[in-house]
């Protein structure tokens, strides 16, 4: 079974899956495909863990390759929090290309935050669009991540260290 890590960005996909690289049953990558395109773009390894937040804008498609024949996580963070981190990085990544490609704004024209808070509504908007008929589904909130971890690990029968993989939330990775 596949495993999609969808989220907005700048709410622990990159350490998710450093706490997935523990699990000894399933491959895991982030942001793997992302240069690819048509059918390449989901072109994952059979038990596989991938985070990749570009896979919000690839709902419809991401359907049709897996449907209700994967398991889905939605990991979210604080939006406050999230809405700062990428306030702090809009002038590249994916948070620039909201801007400039989906709202067509040449330059700053609005607040950052706001651009931010706009964006993470829309990702999130959409994948609890997603999810609403999926059935093999969680949400994971980086402020119960242990927790919830935890349950992710029992929840898709994951082998290997539970302990060096809870260890990895210690660390931070990809900070802004």
């Amino acid at each position: 079974m596949n495993i999609f890590v969808l989220n907005s960005g700048r709410c622990g996909s990159t350490t998710f899956i450093k706490s997935c690289r523990h699990i000894t049953n399933y491959s895991s990558a982030h942001e793997s495909l992302l240069s690819k395109t048509g059918q390449q773009r989901f072109d994952y390894p059979e038990n596989h863990i991938e985070a990749d937040n570009r896979l919000s804008w690839l709902l419809g498609r991401l359907d049709k390759a897996y449907g209700n024949d994967a398991y889905y996580v939605h990991l979210t963070r604080n939006r406050h929090d999230t809405a700062n981190s990428f306030s702090k990085r809009i002038d590249l990544g994916i948070l620039k290309a909201y801007e400039q490609g989906i709202l067509m704004h040449e330059q700053h024209e609005m607040p950052t935050l706001d651009i931010a808070n706009d964006y993470i509504e829309t990702v999130d908007s959409n994948i609890k669009l997603f999810l609403k008929d999926k059935t093999n589904k969680m949400d994971i909130a980086l402020e119960t991540i242990k927790t919830d971890f935890t349950d992710f690990w029992e929840n898709i029968n994951a082998a290997g260290d539970i302990t060096a993989a809870l260890r990895e939330w210690d660390i931070m990775y990809n900070a802004s």
